[in-house]
Parts: C-alpha cells; structure tokens; sequence
C-alpha cells in the first residue's frame, strides 16, 4: 500500500521524471537515500513501470491518426489471436485495445497525410485476418491527453 511520502514521490516524478534522484527527493521531503529506496521498491512491486520518452509524432511528419473498431470473425478459437499478432506488426499502428461487446478490438493508426492512410489501409489493414467489420474515425482533436495519475 502507498504512503503519503510514495504519493508524493509519485506525483512529482509524473511531473517531471527527468529530475535528479536529489531533487526528487527535495521536492518529496525526503532524503535521496529514502526516496532511492521508496522508488526502487515501488519498480520492485510494479507501481512504476518505467520511463520514456513521449515523441510528438504530428512534429515527425504524421498529420493523421485514425481509429479503426473492429469486430472479428470468430468462426475460429486462434481468430482473435491471429488478428492481434498480424496488427502488432503494422508500423503505423501507435495503439491496440481489446473490448467486450460489440467491437472486439480498436486501433489507432497514423499516416503522413490522406494518401499514405489510404495506402495502409487497403495494404496493411485490409488484409488483416478475421474482419467482419471495421468502423473508422477520424481523429479531429485531441482535448486531453494525460497519463498523471491523481496520487
């Protein structure tokens, strides 16, 4: 279970995960050692994932992102897995979620403009196994986007 000290760890290193274990530590109120310690054991027990890098892909070139729903043909058991192993390897592909209900699956594509979409779409995308249907949308903006969590 978290404490107040690992809560207050937490929200400044979702802040700003580049600062130095010390000022890490000064911003918690904690010394770097007991700050070293609380944050090794909350990797330890999978609180904290990791850390990366966020790159703004639209800075890279890709103006358009998609989200495709999917529903699956499941007239086979290994149907949903065949479609999620043959998805994972398109590489405009950012992000793939599974549901329950009537669509099975999303993905969120993107592509440097129209054109580019529409050759992933009928190369990549069409020809992944076990579509009975697909629902496109397209992305207009972007009104939140925040992985802070509220510790």
């Amino acid at each position: 279970m978290l404490d107040d000290a690992d809560r207050r760890i937490l929200r400044h290193f979702q802040r700003d995960p580049s600062l130095s274990m010390a000022d890490l530590a000064v911003q918690a109120g904690l010394t770097a050692a007991t700050c070293w310690r609380r944050i090794e054991k909350m990797q330890a027990a999978g609180v904290i994932l990791g850390q990366e890098a966020v790159i703004d892909w639209a800075a890279l070139g890709y103006a358009v992102e998609v989200s495709l729903r999917f529903t699956l043909e499941k007239t086979r058991a290994s149907a949903f897995d065949e479609f999620l192993a043959a998805a994972r390897q398109v590489p405009e592909v950012l992000e793939i979620q599974t549901f329950l209900g009537r669509v099975d699956v999303r993905l969120l594509v993107i592509a440097r403009d129209l054109e580019h979409y529409q050759q992933v779409y009928r190369d990549r995308i069409l020809t992944l196994p076990h579509i009975a249907d697909i629902e496109p949308l397209m992305h207009l903006a972007r009104l939140k986007s925040d992985q802070v969590l509220p510790v």
